[in-house]
């Protein structure tokens, strides 16, 4: 070792991998970060004083291995330049006669000297943490009673005679954020109304002058002076407090003793009533829920309005007409769908403003066939409410009819097999559909491919190569196929083998999977003239361009792992007569059994 490591790594001095990778120094800067999180953070976020360094290894200016007492991390505070940190130094905080340890305390680690004015001038703020700890939003760092406040940023901007006014009027003992903003908190004084009409001063008084008004009732409150209520006294009706014992604005909350309909018309008198005169009145009937149209417009009144209390009076045309009524119920009571005013017989239904306009055979279907309830709107606008009878797929194919068949005929049917699980491509565009949808339970049918070539493979492949049909042939034409052994396999096809036939292996039907064992002597058991002496891995002696062809003479090192091996497989004498051989050192299989 070079040299002792600082007090701080002395944990780690026995295991130097905790610093190095063998052979890869660039690594060590990782380990480094891994120890060290903050400085790592600081990299990654390209802040504080490291993350602002251009990329360099830590050893450039942190060396290790010269003792235990030597400062590794050593800081010239002359030439440090503090606005590689996150804090620049600005104003009287970059003066010479601030010193480094006013922030940062003996024994901390420099990023923990605080960031925040309230960190290091709590003791200054006279305003005792009330206006929080944000002292740079009024406070520079030039001089500490050097202030910038904008009170025109506050929820009480200074206007009028507020503004030249100090300070100290409405802050006292400086108190800034408890301070109220309520007119009546100052003037209370000022008020002669003594309290009876509110503290909210501000509605009617400005900050320019006490004496000036601005209070306007047409356009401040939602009561607007007319007629006689003009040349009324403020007091007339404002008898209590202002605030407090709000007045109604309803007319009968004062005019009560004139209403000569006793209540029976509500207590809306505007609507029929002026302000002017409370004798004169007007009523539009077109301005309520029943206007007057067509041939209503010549009944009179008592007609409808049996009794004073005019809102009595039903409005739904069966009320009055249910002796006309010749559906006898059955469409419902909404006779205004259907019929207008001017005439009972005219009829103006028109059923492709509805959300089921009625196209093809709808057309001449007769409304009671689907409208069987005399609420038409509870009439389903489902092809499957009224057709599931007609349903030959026994509803498999869900409730959604329109998505296939249309309003013209049932038996003409849409349908985008591109849509389906199994998109139609090559020959199977042209086949017909019966050819694979037996019956009308179109899900019933398969989409693998053995379930309808079945035959075919039983004829050419006599189920030697699995179910799996589509890994070989395609949609285009069963002739045109492709299957590289090579890549779709783990057993490549070389020397001799590229030229044997498929069946050469594959001899036997199978059910599913149509992979073999990989072993030589599974096909060559009958050419091992070893016997199995040798094990069943034939491929570390022979090579797949001839059985006969044996890989070539090994060398004295690899001849011996060989021979290792071959020991291990031996039996008897033979073994321990060979494992002999190898304790002496033979070097080569010369003189060996």
């Amino acid at each position: 070792m070079p040299g002792a490591v600082i007090e701080g790594h002395a944990k780690y001095e026995s295991d130097c991998r905790k610093c190095h990778i063998p052979f890869n120094r660039a690594a060590q800067d990782g380990l480094c970060l891994d120890c060290h999180k903050e400085v790592a953070a600081d990299v990654r976020q390209k802040g504080g004083f490291h993350g602002r360094l251009k990329p360099q290894p830590c050893r450039t200016c942190h060396t290790e291995h010269k003792g235990r007492t030597v400062n590794i991390a050593p800081l010239d505070e002359r030439s440090f330049d503090h606005r590689q940190t996150d804090f620049v130094l600005r104003g009287a905080h970059a003066a010479p006669k601030v010193k480094c340890q006013s922030c940062h305390v003996a024994k901390k680690k420099h990023r923990e000297a605080p960031g925040q004015c309230d960190g290091c001038h709590r003791k200054d703020d006279v305003h005792k943490g009330s206006l929080g700890a944000a002292c740079a939003d009024c406070h520079t760092d030039n001089n500490w009673k050097e202030a910038r406040f904008d009170h025109d940023k506050t929820h009480f901007p200074l206007r009028g005679k507020h503004a030249p006014a100090k300070c100290e009027s409405c802050h006292k003992n400086n108190r800034f954020k408890e301070t109220p903003t309520a007119c009546n908190a100052c003037h209370a004084k000022d008020d002669k109304h003594k309290g009876r009409f509110g503290e909210k001063c501000e509605t009617c008084h400005v900050d320019r002058d006490w004496t000036t008004l601005r209070f306007d009732h047409d356009t401040d409150t939602r009561y607007p002076l007319r007629g006689r209520h003009r040349g009324l006294k403020c007091e007339t009706c404002h008898a209590g407090h202002l605030y407090r014992d709000k007045l109604q604005t309803a007319c009968i909350a004062c005019h009560r003793k004139n209403d000569k309909h006793e209540g029976t018309l509500g207590t809306a008198c505007g609507d029929c009533h002026t302000e002017r005169n409370w004798k004169e009145a007007r009523f539009d009937h077109g301005k309520t829920r029943f206007p007057l149209r067509g041939k209503h417009d010549t009944i009179d009144c008592k007609a409808c309005h049996k009794t004073a209390v005019f809102r009595d009076a039903p409005t739904a045309c069966v009320a009055c007409h249910r002796k006309d009524d010749k559906h006898k119920g059955t469409l419902g009571e909404a006779c205004g769908d259907c019929h207008t005013e001017r005439n009972w017989k005219e009829s103006k239904f028109d059923h492709a403003r509805t959300r089921f306009p009625l196209l093809g055979k709808h057309v001449t279907t007769k409304c009671e066939e689907c409208h069987r309830d005399p609420d038409f709107k509870r009439t389903p606008s489902e092809c499957f409410a009224c057709h599931k009878k007609d349903d030959a797929h026994e509803g498999q194919e869900g409730e959604r009819c329109g998505d296939c068949h249309g309003a013209e005929t049932w038996k003409k049917a849409k349908f985008d097999h591109g849509r389906a699980r199994f998109p139609l491509t090559g020959k199977h565009l042209v086949v017909e559909c019966k050819k694979c949808h037996a019956t009308p339970r179109y899900k019933d049918a398969k989409s693998e491919c053995i379930a309808c070539h079945d035959g075919d493979d039983a004829r050419t492949h006599k189920r030697r190569l699995g179910p799996d049909c589509a890994s070989c042939h395609n949609a285009r034409d069963w002739k045109i196929w492709d299957f590289n052994h090579d890549r779709k396999t783990r057993f490549l096809l070389d020397g001799a083998h590229a030229k044997l036939a498929c069946y050469a292996c594959h001899k036997l039907p199978v059910e599913k999977n149509a992979s073999l064992s990989m072993t030589c002597v599974n096909c060559h058991a009958s050419d091992d003239v070893h016997e199995g002496t040798y094990g069943r891995q034939c491929e570390r002696c022979h090579v797949s361009a001839s059985f006969r062809q044996i890989r070539q003479r090994m060398g004295a090192h690899d001849m011996r792992g060989e021979l290792a091996w071959l020991c291990a497989i031996l039996p008897g004498a033979g073994g321990r007569t060979c494992a002999g051989a190898l304790g002496r050192g033979a070097s080569d299989s010369r003189g060996l059994p």
